[in-house]
């Protein structure tokens, strides 16, 4: 019998400043790949921190915090400076840089007639404080209005400080439903997509080597057997087909964030 190799009985996974739909699908890839490896490294316990870090906190979440693992997107300047191990397998086929607009219900017919990249570069972008997205959309020529926070921006939109917002097609019918629940006047937009690489990736704390070792064999697991397709499409199997990504007019821009080893 293979003697086991010590890992955290208790693993620490920070999930928090990111919206429910990742949360639940980031926590079930996690929870797949323990288990797919269990036989080799022993059973351990998921501790889930779902607490909001505001602003350059979020670099934190190793050196003060001390969690052990969190989900990132390649790139993020918040962890340039921060040391990390990254596990170089994506978990989200992309999907998140499928980006789709919330907009006002009165502004849909000039968001219809949008022919032109110049057309959507000159509207509002809104985009809370400190997210990634603003440095590739500004890289982009895109007008970023970059204040306030997730919770808030809806509200602002609705008052007319911007134009648009835009989420992942993986989150967005979720983020609608559970941030304008109260606010009228705010719809999905359906014409447009904007379109760039934003790949999830696993960031383990710099000293936890034998976690990060673990992860990547979980996900290469996954991803030779099957499962990590199987618990995407349990997820966003229908997101295409609801959200018609196909038939929209898609604008790609460039990350000048992602790495060129990613």
């Amino acid at each position: 019998m293979k003697n086991k190799i010590e890992t955290p009985t208790i693993i620490d996974f920070w999930s928090g400043n990111r919206s429910l739909a990742r949360q639940e699908y980031e926590r079930e890839i996690l929870f797949a790949l323990l288990k797919v490896t269990e036989e080799e490294y022993g059973k351990c316990l998921i501790k889930e921190n779902t607490a909001e870090y505001p602003g350059k906190m979020e670099s934190l979440a190793f050196s003060e915090q001390n969690h052990d693992v969190l989900v990132s997107v390649a790139g993020n300047k918040k962890f340039e400076n921060t040391k990390a191990i990254i596990i170089p397998i994506p978990i989200l086929k992309n999907i998140l840089g499928q980006r789709v607009l919330i907009i006002r219900e009165d502004d849909k017919k000039q968001f219809e007639k949008i022919k032109e990249r110049q057309s959507i570069q000159a509207l509002r972008l809104g985009i809370p404080e400190t997210w990634s997205d603003a440095d590739i959309f500004r890289h982009n020529e895109f007008n970023v209005v970059e204040n306030g926070n997730f919770d808030d921006i809806f509200k602002r939109l609705q008052n007319k400080e911007f134009d648009y917002l835009s989420f992942g097609a993986n989150e967005v019918l979720g983020i609608f439903k559970n941030k304008t629940t109260n606010l009228k006047g705010l719809m999905i937009d359906d014409n447009i997509l904007l379109s760039y690489r934003f790949p999830l990736y696993f960031y383990v704390h710099p000293d936890k080597y034998k976690l990060a070792k673990r992860i990547e064999i979980g996900l290469k697991k996954l991803l030779s057997s099957g499962e990590l397709d199987q618990i995407f499409d349990a997820f966003y199997g229908k997101i295409k087909e609801q959200l018609h990504l196909d038939k929209r007019r898609t604008f790609v821009l460039h990350n000048p964030l992602l790495p060129e080893k990613f």
